[in-house]
């Protein structure tokens, strides 16, 4: 049991996971960790095993129990049958525009957070604290990196503007395509690590996954001249081996990140706002117009910025929307609807009196 427990801390197993074996578990069943979540199925990995799961024979109890890129699976060695998903460490997920809002799982089971960014006009303030409150509240350590410093004489600029979001935040400015710029990343790809890449389309993801694995196995394109916006490449979820022995999880570009479950990591990321709001004379201030607001004074004699404070609204509403269970907001909805119905019949009987 020793030998294989040693050979799956190649895959990034631990501690963590051996913990959670019963006594009969490997007599039974092999651990595999979930490499690339494509449509047709699954691809596993582990020490003897490598093949698809289809997704016809992936039964999950509930919209967490679905089985993600980063994930341990104990499966049956002849069927390849999942028999048990285990206790992850960390997960990322958002949720799905429009109505039905699902749950998407982005990762699971990651040590530390790339967030890419560049500096040029897709850097967005917004979009990195969204980011950085998904990883506080996984419990994920997050780095900000910024790409095509190339492309302006003053990266330092967006180096200092994104320092400012989060006390103690580390942030690197690097040549995505030069391996010795790259090389300052090395410490969180050691063996047994995964690290996980996530920003927009173009911002140089894909190629920086070709540096850090030292390969061109994933296409890259230029960013588009008249909005500097990117072109999409990377089109699946997947883990890539990197040279120092640990995993790098690829994401694709995402245009839309619907936070989700995340009231911690808003709190940690805007810890600055929820300490003024602590000193506010009445306890349900809502830092709009109230007397005694130690947030809006803050805002006035300007050492809080009134941008910052309006994401924070912005994130905090979102977050409890999309924090709600659809039936939960279903039955609100229908509230707000009879309401509506009411006041239009009120309006129709006084209109006809």
């Amino acid at each position: 049991m020793t030998s294989q427990i040693s050979n799956l801390a190649d895959f990034g197993w631990s501690a963590f996971f051996d913990s959670q074996l019963e006594p009969d578990d490997l007599a039974v069943a092999v651990p595999a960790r979930v490499m690339a979540v494509h449509r047709g199925g699954l691809g596993v990995a582990g020490p003897g095993v490598d093949g698809l799961i289809p997704p016809s024979i992936v039964v999950a109890d509930g919209e967490e129990a679905v089985p993600t890129v980063g994930d341990w699976l104990l499966i049956d060695p002849e069927t390849f049958r999942p028999r048990r998903l285990l206790q992850r460490k960390s997960l990322f997920k958002r949720r799905a525009a429009g109505t039905g809002r699902k749950l998407q799982l982005i990762a699971a089971n990651v040590d530390t957070l790339f967030i890419v960014s560049s500096c040029n006009q897709d850097f967005n303030a917004a979009r990195l604290e969204r980011y950085l409150a998904l990883a506080r509240e996984a419990d994920v350590t997050p780095i900000v990196l910024l790409t095509k410093a190339d492309l302006t004489d003053m990266p330092e600029d967006f180096a200092r503007a994104a320092v400012k979001l989060l006390p103690g935040l580390l942030v690197e400015v690097l040549d995505a395509r030069d391996p010795d710029s790259v090389a300052c990343l090395v410490p969180w790809c050691a063996h047994g690590q995964t690290v996980a890449l996530v920003g927009s389309s173009g911002v140089g993801k894909s190629t920086l996954v070709n540096t850090l694995t030292n390969t061109d196995r994933i296409a890259t394109q230029s960013i588009r001249e008249d909005d500097d916006k990117g072109r999409h490449t990377t089109s699946a979820r997947m883990l890539h081996r990197l040279p120092a022995g640990g995993w790098l999880l690829d994401t694709p570009g995402m245009r839309e990140l619907q936070l989700t479950d995340v009231k911690t990591g808003l709190e940690d990321v805007f810890a600055d706002i929820v300490a003024l709001a602590r000193t506010c004379r009445f306890a349900d201030c809502r830092h709009e117009a109230e007397p005694g607001c130690a947030v809006l004074a803050a805002v006035d004699d300007g050492t809080l910025d009134a941008g910052r404070l309006k994401r924070w609204r912005k994130l905090a509403t979102e977050e409890s929307r999309n924090t709600e269970t659809l039936a939960e907001r279903r039955a609100r909805d229908r509230a707000f609807g009879k309401m509506v119905k009411g006041v239009m019949k009120d309006k129709r009987r006084r209109d006809r009196d």
